[in-house]
């Protein structure tokens, strides 16, 4: 009796040993978070019978095609390395793809292709200027409307590519002030844009014959943004529009007049961002709204049904749908969760199934993933901030090492999903603070509005004042907060060490912007339409040159006390490499830590694992050092 009490204590003890075994947290290898996918660009034929992809083949990466119904596929270009940087389908047999000229120049070569790989040619060489599709849609089975600026560099020109012979003849000539350039179901270019810097003018036409007139006029802080043509009144355009408004909404828009005539779907909370219109029902299907997650008011009820069957097809899971055929039957779609990165499959409407294509990284096991949490607070100023909080697995909300993860923008915001950095911070034991500061998208243009010229002001109190909450809440250890980020996140980051170096211990930039000057003259002659608007937003170099200069990190760096990781893609347009490393030796003339990496290309582009590798390891370093460390 007392050898099984003995027995039966030394199994407990196993169990308990076993459970706590259990809770630990498995140290994620840095590269199962950011593998390449092997698989990339899915796309669909118009007839629905063939799937195209891009797939990575060892250093190579070309265009896949599969027929649907016998299964079979085989590649149809042949290149060494990874330069095709885009591809679509213009017709059931033909795709047009481009292909990069030198890695990092922007400049790309276009080339027409049948299914089967044969009948190969190029269509455009691009030496010095750029070119863009307008329509993806064959007119006359041999007119593909696309845009250049080779006539002027400034300045988007629409020309009709016969895809035949390569011959290019001007369909609209840019007068100086057209920012886009719009076409009907048909392919017929019946609207563009123009702006003056600060305000946009919509222009139409009702034919191709017939010139261009002002519709409606509108300031650069609200939104207007045609989404397609009515088929049943063709001087109709649905659109997404905050115009006298706060939040925007779908609504219908009389081009011979210019005013609203129709409210689709309106809600003072809610933000419109995308609307979805088919071409073959010839209607809107569904508008797409943002709270803390993504949701969809639908308007037709057999694309909710379709919404509806793959929620059981797929539980649990957000889907998106990223094409489909003309007829509608078959469509590929991804799946996620805050959790999960998802995986791409087919759907048949008809027969109600789904087909696995590939898994987005198949790496990541989402049990080992942390749940992504939407916050909010208050400002010192009274403006509710939302963001989200990444908790570590197994560990407590208390006295937690922080790593503030501010988002690129401005205008854009964080949303509930999938995130590698996110993930991988988490892994390594560090809360991770979201913050959709003011001039984050997704709010309404009055929270858009409050972020211009607040660069280093408004926009830094936002997410100070997330800490402050985290602290307050016991969720941080104060001596232990980072801040991290990429873009004007990187920016933020710099920032925070000299405008409120009592808050972070270290801050780690990836391709931020050090001197806001440079950012403006920076931008490309093609763009300059709209430079007075990046003035608005950011600050006038003439006008508001002491401001600007406050926050720029270049000229702070007497301030800066505290360890910085600096990575720059010295091929960024963004930034000059020469103030990059001037920037760099004034902090180590002040023996400030500073750890420095140069790149020659872009991390995240896919096929630059080493560099991901290089810098997501060194990160990785410097935030274990200088955050767990006490």
């Amino acid at each position: 009796m007392i050898g099984f009490k003995k027995y039966f204590f030394f199994i407990l003890v196993l169990f308990a040993f076993a459970c706590q075994r259990q809770k630990e947290t498995r140290t994620i290898p840095v590269d199962d978070f950011f593998k390449s996918q092997n698989k990339v660009g899915y796309r669909l034929s118009p007839d629905g019978k063939n799937l195209s992809y891009l797939k990575l083949k060892g250093a190579d990466r070309n265009i896949y095609i599969e027929d649907l119904k016998t299964g079979e596929g085989k590649s149809i270009t042949q290149f060494k390395g990874m330069n095709i940087v885009f591809y679509c389908w213009v017709s059931d047999n033909e795709l047009i793809y481009y292909k990069e000229v030198d890695a990092g120049s922007n400049r790309s070569d276009m080339y027409i292709i049948d299914k089967e790989g044969e009948n190969e040619r190029q269509l455009v060489k691009n030496e010095k200027s750029r070119l863009k599709i307008v329509d993806d849609q064959l007119i006359d089975d041999k007119y593909l409307l696309v845009s250049s600026n080779k006539r002027d560099s400034t300045v988007f020109d629409v020309y009709r590519l016969n895809v035949r012979n390569g011959a290019m003849e001007m369909a609209a000539k840019n007068p100086g002030n057209i920012i886009d350039w719009r076409t009907d179901a048909e392919g017929k270019l019946r609207l563009a844009m123009s702006s003056d810097g600060v305000n946009t003018t919509i222009l139409y036409r009702a034919t191709e014959n017939q010139p261009f007139k002002s519709v409606l006029t509108s300031n650069f802080k609200d939104t207007f943004r045609p989404i397609a043509f009515s088929h049943s009144q063709p001087n109709i355009i649905y659109a997404i529009s905050d115009i006298n408004r706060d939040k925007t909404a779908l609504v219908e828009v009389d081009c011979n007049t210019g005013k609203e005539v129709k409210n689709l779907f309106c809600n003072d909370t809610l933000n419109i961002t995308e609307a979805q219109y088919s071409r073959k029902k010839q209607k809107i299907s569904f508008v797409v709204y943002e709270t803390w997650k993504k949701e969809k008011y639908f308007l037709d009820d057999s694309v909710r049904q379709v919404y509806a069957n793959l929620d059981k097809l797929l539980p649990k899971t957000e889907a998106r749908i990223f094409d489909k055929d003309e007829a509608e039957n078959v469509f590929i779609l991804r799946t996620f969760t805050d959790k999960n990165p998802g995986s791409y499959y087919l759907y048949f409407a008809n027969t109600s199934k789904v087909r696995k294509l590939s898994d987005f990284n198949s790496s990541i096991r989402e049990e080992e993933m942390c749940e992504m949490k939407h916050v909010s607070y208050q400002s010192r100023d009274g403006l509710l901030i939302h963001g989200y909080l990444t908790l570590p697995l197994n560990e407590k909300a208390e006295n937690l090492p922080v790593v503030v993860l501010p988002h690129d923008g401005p205008v854009e915001r964080n949303l509930w999903g999938y995130n590698p950095e996110v993930q991988f911070l988490a892994n390594r034991g560090y809360a991770v603070l979201q913050i959709n500061y003011r001039g984050s998208s997704g709010y309404g243009k009055t929270f858009v509005a409050a972020g211009f010229k607040q660069w280093g002001g408004k926009i830094q109190d936002d997410i100070d004042d997330g800490v402050k909450w985290l602290v307050d809440n016991k969720i941080a250890d104060p001596k232990r907060i980072g801040i991290y980020g990429t873009g004007f996140g990187g920016y933020i980051a710099l920032n925070s060490l000299y405008l409120h170096p009592d808050k972070y211990v270290c801050a780690a930039s990836n391709a931020g912007v050090i001197n806001l000057f440079t950012y403006l003259k920076s931008i490309p002659p093609y763009q300059k339409p709209i430079l007075q608007m990046y003035y608005e937003i950011i600050g006038n170099p003439l006008t508001d040159i002491d401001k600007m200069r406050q926050v720029s990190p270049l000229f702070q760096t007497d301030k800066i006390n505290s360890p910085v990781l600096l990575a720059q893609n010295i091929k960024d347009p963004n930034n000059n490499s020469s103030e990059t490393m001037q920037f760099v030796k004034n902090l180590k003339k002040r023996n400030v830590s500073v750890t420095y990496i140069e790149n020659q290309g872009d991390i995240y582009a896919g096929k630059n694992e080493a560099l991901r590798h290089k810098f997501y390891t060194t990160l990785d370093e410097f935030l274990e050092f200088n955050l767990k460390r006490k």
